[in-house]
């Protein structure tokens, strides 16, 4: 059997160093990866004079998944968030964000199980209509919800919760004072839920979901929103679970997918090996189950769960010693 080709864009800061690690992880687990190693963000720009450059665009265009470690956008006038653009250019409209308690971890729960399912490339973040008066007194976006949009993300949702054997999909809004957007929004994942009668329809008000998920996460399983309320929501349930290092993401369109970690390259620690690799390695599991390969991504899962929780060799963020090397190496071992 050919080996399936990868493309790999390590990123910035961190990104070469948990990029590897986690390159390693899938090598020894048996993978039988292809890697087409490529540049974006800082990197590329260095290279090249751009953020994403063709060949990376072509990359990704061409393989079945990418793994990607954290960007950096340059802060300034002209450059435009890297992760926002490809997204857009790819058209990888759902963004699906789990989190899930670990034993070992430093976190205030112990029974929180979501998936965060964020529509991708509308609403607040659509970037259209942004403008600031020449006085800079007065500045302006439009957020933009189409019905198309809000139906691909609710059947979206509702077919992973489906697939994963779910219970409950809650649909999170702002329909009593954002009538037009988010009343959309909510409008239509009412519809699409009277499709799914297996699975329990819920509707919330996203301040009232914030509260909520604060007091106690155990209540929600699959979460269906709009882009602005998705970054924030899925970043709150991520806290529940010991942070952004625990928290991985899928950007998955019609045809192209990207997965990642969901913190920032972190360039104050980058190559010091320091770094906690595994909210990327999570997200390699998710590009693993999205490509039908279920068994590894189940391989690699329970070999993470168990050095955490073993708490023998594990980085500082999680209450160890142990480098980004280190920790990998004890991950491998239960590989094998």
């Amino acid at each position: 059997m050919s080996a399936t080709r990868i493309t790999v864009i390590p990123g910035d800061g961190i990104g070469p160093d948990i990029v590897e690690a986690t390159v390693k992880v899938l090598d020894a687990a048996g993978c039988n990866f292809e890697y087409d190693y490529t540049d974006a963000g800082l990197a590329a720009l260095e290279k090249y004079g751009e953020l994403v450059p063709q060949q990376t665009l072509d990359l990704i265009a061409q393989n079945p998944a990418t793994l990607k470690g954290p960007l950096t956008t340059p802060i300034g006038a002209g450059f435009s968030s890297i992760n926002v653009s490809l997204r857009k250019q790819f058209n990888l409209y759902a963004n699906v964000r789990p989190v899930l308690s670990l034993k070992g971890t430093q976190a205030r729960y112990d029974n929180v199980d979501i998936i965060t399912v964020r529509e991708n490339t509308e609403g607040m973040y659509s970037g259209a209509g942004q403008i600031i008066s020449e006085d800079g007194l007065l500045a302006e976006a439009k957020s933009i919800i189409t019905r198309e949009g809000a139906e691909r993300i609710c059947t979206f949702a509702y077919e992973l919760a489906r697939k994963e054997g779910r219970k409950k999909v809650t649909a999170v809004h702002k329909a009593n004072i954002m009538k037009t957007t988010s009343g959309l929004f909510l409008k239509v994942a009412r519809e699409v839920g009277e499709r799914y009668p297996d699975i329990q329809s819920e509707e919330m008000i996203v301040d009232a979901t914030c509260m909520k998920l604060v007091m106690d996460p155990s209540q929600f399983d699959v979460i269906v929103t709009t882009n602005l309320f998705g970054d924030i929501l899925s970043d709150l349930c991520a806290g529940l679970v010991g942070g952004l290092g625990m928290a991985p993401g899928a950007n998955i369109g019609d045809n192209s997918a990207i997965f990642e970690a969901v913190h920032g390259s972190a360039p104050d620690i980058a190559g010091q090996d320091l770094a906690n690799p595994t909210a990327i390695i999570l997200g390699a599991i998710q590009m693993l189950e999205y490509l039908g390969m279920g068994d590894k991504a189940a391989l690699i899962r329970t070999a993470v769960q168990d050095t955490i929780a073993a708490g023998e060799c594990v980085t500082k963020d999680l209450g160890g010693n142990a480098g980004t090397k280190a920790f990998t190496d004890a991950i491998i071992a239960r590989l094998r």
